[in-house]
């Protein structure tokens, strides 16, 4: 080893005992900052541009989406993926048949929960035009239900229902308003 490489060891290695020794006297409230910091400095960021996804479930297309711009968090806790709009999503029924389509301005893709959640302008249309309008929906993979906690509006064939909370399957047909307003024609 030369002397120059040796000279330049040391002082490094001289350095990083120091640093070992500082911290061995932090507090414990000091340590879970650290931890809390190099933990947030683990998750990585994947950026797309013009998105075009499509999500399987049991082998077989359940859900197409696409967006104008995509970013993917993923940590050791977190996992998500952000979508700005204008965001297209088709969800497709046991026979590949497009049963549902959606519009909304940016949308969240909950990979933990297995949760998309579409934002600001939503529209849902179904194979049956029933629509529905909102600016917050939520569409459970695991559960195959939208649900809102926000104002929506219902529009059937028949009639046409606002309210807030809502519960459905994702073709519309099953629906609850929690708090209701609106006019529908009863035979």
């Amino acid at each position: 080893m030369s002397d120059y490489h040796f000279y330049h060891i040391i002082p490094v290695f001289l350095i990083s005992l120091l640093i070992a020794g500082a911290c061995s006297d932090l507090s414990d409230y000091d340590s879970e900052q650290v931890q809390s910091t190099l933990n947030d400095s683990l998750i990585t960021t994947t950026e797309s541009w013009d998105v075009k996804m499509t999500l399987m479930q049991q082998e077989r297309a359940r859900i197409y989406i696409e967006g104008s711009y995509a970013i993917t968090y993923q940590g050791r806790d977190r996992a998500e993926t952000h979508i700005d709009g204008p965001v297209y999503v088709q969800l497709f029924d046991t026979t590949g048949s497009v049963e549902t389509e959606a519009w909304s301005n940016r949308a969240v893709y909950l990979e933990t929960k297995s949760e998309f959640e579409l934002y600001d302008s939503v529209r849902v249309l179904t194979n049956t035009d029933r629509e529905l309008y909102s600016d917050f929906l939520v569409w459970s993979q695991k559960t195959d239900r939208i649900t809102s906690p926000r104002f929506v509006t219902i529009i059937t064939p028949t009639d046409s229902i606002a309210g807030r909370g809502f519960e459905s399957g994702t073709d519309l047909a099953d629906y609850v308003i929690e708090e209701i307003s609106g006019r529908m024609l009863v035979d």
